[in-house]
């Protein structure tokens, strides 16, 4: 019975498990949601914000009431001996006496309180905080555009694997057909063996293409597993098709758009390096300020010849003590100068740099905008030169079969289509790949 339960224990177990990682199919906004909870990316982004939000408390900790507490225990193996002059005892003068003070064990035990008034690199120490909170969180954003772009093109790649082997087979069905047909009549004495031979070579390339694109496949799905943050080998099945989403992705309002550089991730984390370097003069400044401590302790003592301090009958005696200490820096022999001056020159460079940065995205933006409105011209190209490249393989084949084409000029046909074939496809992924492009750029997530 017990042997039974476990059992069926173990199936439920394996069986939530695997649902959990189970879906019959995604759609690529369902895969780009699955991504941002489960991309290990995209979690270590997360922690980093979770130890930024740690680290900002233990900075503001720093500067809270602080008490520590201290217990001390000594116990002498050989007392020291003190000499006192022997007259003090009625003894001769010029002679000492040998004498030990205290007793052999002693024990302290003493709690103090500790509390900063004023310390300007405390006050620079917070704001920093803040600013590398805002650092991984402005990370993490980053991190979850790149993921989605990263999820766009991994899933446009299966999609293409998938449509490419659709084409491939249908044209090795109809090269197939063709090769019969030219046989039969070769071996009738009414066409020359040179066209069943180009149709061999025709056939074998296309085989040889339907099997390399078949492996990319397996490949394709491997790299969109491991981007959804899945296991490599789960099974993952797309609901989305290559030719309605390259529809929904042409968008010429997105590139008629007017964009504001600043408010895009790239420059954020530009400007935060900008500000850091602020914080850092800020810090140089204040460590020619006065700094002001406060602390108050109090404590007991206890001797004894021997350990017993956890007697009823040992006797304790009390103190306490309350102060203030301030430290002003006077002379730093004008290192403390020098550092100001070498902090105010960096976050020069670092203004220097953020101006950069806001061109270098401005021209980012126009040349994401080139590519995409290029991306959406040359599809259209594609898809006219296929529909040319079809008529004319299908008027070839006329021809050949009428006895009016030869068999190379057939090839050239078919090898053209096949080549408009594939340069439609890689026409469509682009519009789906350099979208993708412009929206990392300038959408915030």
């Amino acid at each position: 019975m017990i042997k039974h339960l476990i059992i069926t224990l173990s199936l439920c177990f394996a069986t939530h498990l695997y649902g959990q990682d189970a879906q019959e199919a995604f759609s690529l906004d369902e895969a780009i949601n699955y991504a941002l909870k489960h991309n290990r990316t995209v979690k270590n982004a997360s922690l980093d914000i979770q130890a930024a939000e740690k680290q900002k408390w233990e900075t503001t900790a720093t500067g809270l009431p602080q008490i520590n507490a201290k217990i001390d225990y000594q116990n002498w193996l050989k007392q020291q001996v003190s000499l006192i002059p022997a007259e003090f005892f009625g003894g001769n003068p010029g002679e000492f006496a040998e004498v030990v003070f205290g007793t052999k064990q002693t024990m302290s035990a003493t709690a103090t309180l500790k509390q900063k008034l004023f310390d300007g690199s405390y006050i620079v120490a917070l704001q920093s905080a803040k600013v590398f909170l805002e650092i991984s969180k402005n990370a993490k954003e980053k991190t979850d555009l790149e993921v989605r772009r990263s999820v766009i093109n991994a899933y446009g790649n299966v999609l293409l694997a998938e449509e490419n082997i659709k084409i491939l087979e249908r044209n090795k069905a109809v090269l197939q057909k063709n090769l019969d047909e030219t046989t039969t009549i070769y071996n009738n004495g009414l066409e020359e063996e040179e066209s069943v031979e180009q149709l061999q070579i025709t056939l074998a390339e296309v085989k040889s293409s339907l099997n390399n694109t078949t492996r990319l496949k397996t490949l394709s799905y491997q790299m969109l597993n491991v981007t959804l943050g899945r296991d490599i080998n789960a099974i993952t099945t797309l609901s989305d098709n290559l030719d309605a989403l390259t529809l929904k992705n042409i968008d010429l309002k997105l590139i008629a758009s007017k964009n504001d550089v600043k408010n895009t991730i790239d420059y954020k984390i530009a400007a935060n390096d900008t500000r850091s370097k602020e914080l850092l003069l800020k810090l140089e400044k204040s460590k020619s300020l006065p700094t002001l401590n406060a602390f108050i302790n109090g404590g007991y003592n206890g001797n004894n010849d021997q350990f017993k301090f956890l007697d009823n009958t040992q006797q304790w005696f009390g103190s306490s003590l309350i102060g203030v200490t301030m430290n002003v820096p006077i002379f730093s022999s004008f290192g403390r100068s020098a550092a100001t001056q070498r902090a105010r020159i960096n976050l020069e460079k670092s203004k220097h740099t953020l101006s950069e940065s806001e061109q270098k995205l401005k021209l980012q933006i126009e040349q994401a905008k080139s590519n995409y409105q290029f991306a959406i011209e040359d599809y259209d190209n594609k898809k006219e030169s296929l529909a040319l490249a079809e008529r004319i393989e299908a008027k070839n084949q006329t021809k050949f079969f009428e006895g009016i084409a030869s068999s190379f000029e057939l090839r050239q046909a078919q090898m053209q289509l096949y080549s408009s074939q594939q340069q439609y496809l890689q026409a469509m992924l682009e519009i789906i790949n350099k979208k993708a492009d412009l929206e990392t750029i300038i959408t915030r997530k």
